[in-house]
């Protein structure tokens, strides 16, 4: 990932096979970029637990997370309750973390504001 693009503002590209899996280096730069965040499963995950006042502004967010996980076309894992919502990335198709679970996490810190 080039430093001169925030993962925020990155866009996904379709990622298969092991070789786009990143190592544990470029996990550990790229989860400095995303400190809320949490390295899980043995580290081919990324999970952060967004926390909310209220189930209306829960569910705004992840109707908000979705829309971008469409547009991505990279989808995570959500675990939706009254007052949080628990988001896990992962590249299935890479058998563990790839670039676009950065970009995707650095989309959902925006989003949560």
């Amino acid at each position: 990932m080039s430093d001169l693009v925030p993962l925020s503002q990155a866009r996904c590209m379709p990622r298969k096979g092991q070789e786009h899996r990143l190592g544990e280096a470029s996990v550990r730069e790229l989860l400095a970029q995303v400190p809320d965040w949490e390295l899980a499963e043995g580290g081919h995950a990324l999970v952060r637990t967004f926390a909310f006042p209220d189930y209306y502004r829960t569910m705004s967010f992840v109707n908000a997370l979705a829309h971008v996980a469409n547009r991505e076309d990279h989808h995570p894992d959500l675990s939706v309750h009254y007052d949080r919502c628990v988001v896990r990335f992962s590249t299935h198709d890479v058998g563990g973390l790839s670039e676009n679970d950065f970009i995707c996490a650095a989309k959902a810190d925006l989003l949560a504001g």
